[in-house]
């Protein structure tokens, strides 16, 4: 059977691009977006190159910027602005294909592979030329991945930036996936990062060799998704946004190489679970209105508790501190724990369609914009520089995260 031909296209420094669209006058000079330009705690959210150069980085704070370069022009998101560009880039997409799915606002996978006959027959000459046609019409330029599988297509795409092409095929692959970095793969966060670093695994390729048996029983299903995408065995659908069903949950879970015993090894391993749910919740625009944790005992008896929220949320630092709560309740200091599992419900599309009481007691949370921003430009990091390359620090023995 023929490979599919799927594209991975990522709009380049998407925010700061728009927005030196409006602002040609600061194209070549530094200039960052950035969530409060009235503060000195603002998050920058995303930068020009003449920054970039300067060492200005996407999530540190406005005044760790100004240090690096005193004369940064800073400019509040105008984010209705982005959703339409993001919304003509899409239209170009879909007159190549009908299967277009958005990742976020400024990525998209195409499959064109019933329709790569009407432009030729070149994977690479169609990527090439939507590159063209989206900086002819919008003054954007895209960088696109051409591969078989959607998780190959997204690191071609990161593979060279700006405005470039990279195809990863049958033929090469091996040679340009395998040498990468583990973190640049897909959904492979800074906890699954260090879980296989215990492990000895550095790059893509080292964990393409461990068996799929082994990785399972050290992180559980996620293990066997890293199997899979690392040897090429990836083959989910592109899927229109229509076509995609209801998500009712959103859960991962792991069985531990060791029983868990101390406080200090329980945090981590939730702070990795939580950090694959929030990251899978916001890749889909989805809000939970609670959470679930499970405890597996090492005599494979367990307990479950949940909890409804006081507003969905799609934060890791909301998901990670109640997933802690419910832990601390479930958990007697000293039990062997044999695997944990987190688990988001009462999926919703909105952040604001209910308000629930706090069944942990705890006052109606009010809306924290700091954290969204800051979740936001982690997000945006992520998916320029790979899943590994950002995370939030864990503070001290309690529940808390440093701010």
């Amino acid at each position: 059977m023929d490979d599919r031909v799927i594209l991975h296209c990522d709009l380049n420094c998407f925010f700061a691009s728009v927005e030196m669209l409006s602002h040609p006058e600061v194209r070549d000079i530094p200039m960052a977006v950035c969530g409060d330009p009235a503060s000195r705690h603002g998050i920058i959210l995303a930068k020009n190159d003449p920054a970039k150069h300067l060492g200005v980085k996407t999530a540190e704070t406005v005044w760790q910027a100004r240090r690096k370069a005193p004369g940064l022009v800073l400019l509040p998101p105008h984010h209705g602005l982005y959703r339409e560009y993001s919304r003509q880039v899409n239209a170009i997409y879909e007159g190549f294909t009908d299967l277009v799915e958005p990742f976020g606002i400024d990525e998209s996978w195409l499959d064109i592979t019933g329709s790569l006959h009407l432009f030729g027959g070149d994977a690479k000459a169609v990527a090439d030329e939507i590159r063209r046609r989206v900086k002819e019409e919008t003054g954007l330029t895209v960088s696109v991945g051409v591969s078989f599988n959607k998780v190959f297509a997204k690191l071609g795409s990161d593979y060279k930036k700006p405005d470039a092409t990279t195809v990863i095929s049958r033929e090469n692959w091996r040679d340009i996936v395998w040498p990468l970095p583990v973190g640049d793969l897909l959904y492979v966060g800074q906890a699954a990062r260090e879980v296989l670093g215990k492990h000895g695994i550095k790059t893509i390729g080292e964990l393409a060799a461990v068996e799929e048996d082994k990785l399972t029983e050290w992180m559980g299903k996620m293990g066997r998704e890293l199997h899979l995408y690392a040897n090429g065995l990836e083959h989910s659908p592109v899927r229109r946004p229509e076509q995609q069903e209801p998500v009712k949950s959103v859960g991962n879970g792991s069985t531990f190489p060791q029983d868990l015993t101390r406080w200090d090894q329980v945090r981590p391993a939730l702070g990795m679970l939580c950090d694959s749910v929030a990251m899978r919740l916001r890749k889909h625009g989805l809000y939970c209105g609670g959470v679930a944790v499970t405890l597996r005992r090492s005599d494979f008896t367990q307990r479950s508790r949940q909890t409804q929220l006081p507003s969905p949320t799609h934060l890791m630092r909301d998901i990670y501190d109640t997933a802690l709560a419910l832990t601390a309740e479930l958990w007697h200091s000293g039990e062997a724990i044999r695997s944990l599992t987190v688990t988001a419900l009462y999926i919703t599309e909105s952040g604001d369609s209910f308000q629930q009481l706090d069944l942990l007691g705890g006052a109606k949370q009010q809306k924290n914009e700091k954290q969204e921003k800051l979740e936001d430009a982690m997000a945006a990091i992520r998916g320029k520089y790979g899943t590994g390359a950002i995370h939030f620090a864990q503070s001290g023995p309690g529940h808390g995260w440093d701010d």
